[in-house]
C-alpha cells in the first residue's frame, strides 16, 4: 500500500483563533515538562556532589540517559501509530513518568537508577504523541500552524521554567530528595489535566480499536502485550546505566538503522513524498549538531555556572543550579511572544524565511550566544564571568533554539505521511537523543579535576577553550546549511 495514502482529514482555515483544544494540550505538556526539566536540572550535579562521581562519570551517565530518553520516543511513535493511538499513549507514558518521579524522591541506592528508567519509558509515549496531536488540529498548509507550535512551545518552556528554577532551588539547597519529589507532583497534575481534556480531542484513538481489544495468548491483548513488554525495559535499561560504555555502539547503530529505515519507506513513494521525506531527513540530521551544543545547558554549563558565574546580586548570592535551568526556558517564554508574532507578520508580507533557512539562522545565533560566553571568559575577573553575560549568552542562544526547535516539529507534521506522522516525530526526537549523547561527550572534555573544582581561576580554562570551539564550529555549520537552502526547499515542494 502506499504510504502516502491515508490521510488527516484537514481542519477549517477560517479564523486567526487557534482551537481551545491546543490549550488543554498546552497545559498538560506545560507541567509534564515542569517535572522532566526540574528532575533533569538536578542529575548532573547530584551526581557528582552527591553520590561522588567523578566527572567522566557523571557526564557519560548523563548523556546515557538523556540519548535513551529521547530514543524511547521512536518506539513511543510506532507503537501508536500501529497500534495505540495517541490518547492511549499519552495517558501510558504519563503514568510511567510519574511513577519514575516518585521513585527518584526514595533516598535509597537501587532508587536513582530504576528512576530514571522509568521516566525513560513514559517519555517514549508521551513526548512524540502530544506533539502530533497538536499537529492534528491544522490543516498541512494552515498559516496558523507554527504560531500554534510555537505557543505550545511556550508551554513546555513556562513549565521547564518553573522547573529548572523550584526543582534546583529545592535540590540544592533542601534537599536533593525532595526536588525530585516536586517533580512528581507536578508530573501528576499534568497528566490530570490532559485526563480531564482529551475527550475533546477529534484524533488519536487507535487505529483498529476492536484488534487492540483481541487476545493475543493466553486471554491476553495486544494492548496488554505492549504495556508489559514495556515494564520488561526497565531493567534492562538499568543493567545499561551500569555499562554506559555501551552507548556508544547502540547510538551509532539505531541512528544508521533509522536513516535507513526512512529511506527504505521513501523509496516506496511517489517522488514527491519521497522528497519531501528527504528534505525532513536533512534537516533532521542537521538537528542533531544543534543539540549537541546547546544541550550543555544540561551538562558542563551546570557546572560552569556554579564554579565560574558571579552570582551575587545585590549581595545576595542566587543558587547557581536554578538560574541556569531557569534561563533559557525563561527567554523562551519571552522570545516565543515574539517569534508568534513574527512568523504571521513576515508571512504576510511575503517575507517569511522557509524551513531550511531558519534551521541555518538557528546555528548562527548558536554560535553567537555560545562565543558570548568565551568572551565572558576571556573578561573574567578571579575567573568569574559577570551573570548579565551568562544571561546574554543564553538570549543569543535560545533565539537559536526558537528558529529549529518549534519550526521542527511543525516541520515534520508538514513533510510526513499522515500514516507515519508519529514515528516520524519519533524520529525527530532520537536526533536529539544523539544530539544529547554528543552533547555529553563534548561536555565529558571539559571535566575539571578534583584538585581545582573550587578554585575558579584555575577551572576557567578548561571551559573557555571548548566554549570558543563550539561557537565556531556552529557558525561555519549554519553557512554550509543556508548554502544547501536552495536544493533542500525544491525537495520540500509546496511545503514552506
Amino acid at each position: 500500500m502506499d504510504l502516502t495514502e491515508t490521510k488527516i482529514p484537514e481542519a477549517p482555515v477560517a479564523t486567526n483563533k487557534h482551537p481551545k483544544q491546543l490549550y488543554m494540550l498546552f497545559f498538560a505538556e506545560m507541567w509534564e515538562r515542569f517535572s522532566f526539566y526540574g528532575m533533569k536540572a538536578l542529575l548532573l550535579a547530584y551526581m557528582v556532589t552527591q553520590l561522588k562521581f567523578d566527572e567522566p562519570k557523571g557526564y557519560a551517565i548523563l548523556g546515557s540517559y538523556a540519548a535513551l530518553v529521547y530514543t524511547m520516543p521512536m518506539f513511543g511513535g510506532i507503537m501508536s501509530d500501529r497500534f495505540l493511538g495517541g490518547k492511549k499513549a499519552v495517558m501510558f507514558g504519563g503514568i510511567l513518568m510519574t511513577i519514575g518521579h516518585l521513585v527518584l524522591a526514595v533516598p535509597e541506592d537501587w532508587s536513582f537508577f530504576y528512576g530514571m528508567a522509568f521516566i525513560i519509558c513514559g517519555n517514549g509515549f508521551f513526548k512524540p504523541n502530544i506533539s502530533s496531536l497538536v499537529g492534528t488540529l491544522y490543516a498541512d498548509n494552515d498559516p496558523r500552524k507554527d504560531s500554534a507550535f510555537s505557543i505550545f512551545y511556550m508551554g513546555i518552556n513556562i513549565g521547564a521554567a518553573l522547573g529548572g528554577l523550584l526543582c534546583g532551588y529545592v535540590g540544592q539547597q533542601i534537599n536533593w530528595h525532595y526536588g525530585f519529589g516536586l517533580a512528581g507532583l507536578f508530573m501528576i497534575l499534568g497528566l490530570t489535566v490532559f485526563s480531564l481534556g482529551k475527550k475533546g480531542l477529534k484524533h488519536g484513538a487507535p487505529p483498529d480499536a476492536e484488534a487492540l481489544k483481541k487476545p493475543v495468548f493466553a486471554g491476553i491483548s495486544k494492548e496488554v502485550v505492549i504495556y508489559g513488554a514495556t515494564l520488561l525495559l526497565i531493567p534492562v535499561i538499568v543493567a545499561l546505566f551500569h555499562r554506559y560504555h555501551l552507548m556508544d555502539y547502540i547510538m551509532f547503530g539505531l541512528g544508521a538503522v533509522s536513516v535507513s529505515y526512512i529511506l527504505y519507506i521513501a523509496f516506496r513513494m511517489e517522488a514527491e513524498a519521497r522528497y519531501k521525506l528527504f528534505a525532513a531527513l536533512t534537516m533532521i540530521v542537521f538537528s542533531t549538531l544543534f543539540w549537541a551544543f546547546y544541550e550543555q545547558n544540561a551538562g558542563s554549563l551546570n557546572l560552569f555556572a556554579m564554579r565560574n558565574v558571579d552570582m551575587h546580586v545585590f549581595g545576595t548570592e542566587l543558587p547557581a543550579l536554578a538560574v541556569n535551568n531557569f534561563l533559557p526556558p525563561a527567554w523562551v517564554i519571552v522570545l516565543s511572544f515574539f517569534f508568534a508574532w513574527l512568523w504571521p507578520a513576515l508571512n504576510r508580507k511575503g517575507l517569511e524565511p522557509g524551513t531550511p533557512l531558519k534551521f541555518g539562522i538557528s546555528f548562527l545565533f548558536m554560535g553567537l550566544g555560545f562565543y558570548v560566553f568565551y568572551w565572558g571568559c576571556q573578561t573574567a575577573d578571579g575567573g568569574l564571568v559577570p551573570l548579565l553575560t551568562f544571561v546574554l549568552g543564553y538570549l543569543f542562544i535560545i533565539c537559536g533554539e526558537m528558529c529549529i526547535s518549534p519550526i521542527g516539529l511543525s516541520m515534520i507534521t508538514k513533510l510526513s505521511p499522515a500514516k507515519i506522522v508519529a514515528m516520524m516525530m519519533g524520529i525527530w526526537f532520537f536526533a536529539s537523543a544523539i544530539g544529547e549523547f554528543l552533547a555529553a561527550k563534548i561536555g565529558a572534555r571539559m571535566s575539571v579535576p578534583a584538585n581545582v573544582v573550587n578554585n575558579p581561576v584555575q577551572s576557567l580554562p578548561y571551559y573557555a577553550d571548548i566554549l570558543n570551539q563550539i561557537a565556531l564550529y556552529s557558525i561555519g555549520i549554519g553557512v554550509l546549511l543556508i548554502l544547501c537552502v536552495p536544493v533542500i526547499r525544491k525537495w520540500m515542494a509546496d511545503v514552506r
